[in-house]
């Protein structure tokens, strides 16, 4: 088994695709065949799959949240940090906090157009951590 933190600085609301830096602690572990695990340990940050060639998509998916979840919604209560703080949370909820990826030949099995991405909620710049996990 093997572990660790893979740090990522933000500027803020976006999409920033990690797949590159997983896959690097993946080589690192030299487990052939396996599963990686990446957790994400923020509560207004997630993690997604999705497509890394058109950046039109990412805008799409942004797009679609926006409205889903918008900032300063009056019927939000908890906006102890800002007009972003609830729309953050719902998002988080929304998506996902961990991903499961199976190693074969010791490389991520993604698709041919399949990214890793943190998907920062908030607006603020952040530094956020994704503890990955891979194990034969």
């Amino acid at each position: 088994m093997f572990q660790r933190t893979l740090a990522i600085a933000t500027s803020g609301r976006a999409l920033y695709e990690c797949t590159d830096e997983i896959a690097a602690l993946v080589t690192g572990a030299r487990i052939d065949v396996g599963l990686c695990n990446v957790f994400c340990r923020h509560t207004s940050a997630s993690l997604i799959i999705c497509e890394n060639a058109d950046p039109s998509v990412l805008q799409d998916v942004e797009t679609f949240f926006a409205d889903l979840a918008p900032d300063g919604d009056p019927r939000f209560v908890h906006d102890a940090e800002g007009p972003d703080d609830m729309p953050a949370h719902i998002r988080s909820i929304l998506t996902q906090s961990a991903l499961t990826i199976p190693i074969t030949n010791g490389k991520l099995r993604l698709g041919t157009w399949q990214g890793v991405f943190l998907y920062e909620h908030r607006t603020a710049p952040h530094r956020r951590e994704l503890i990955v996990t891979v194990a034969a």
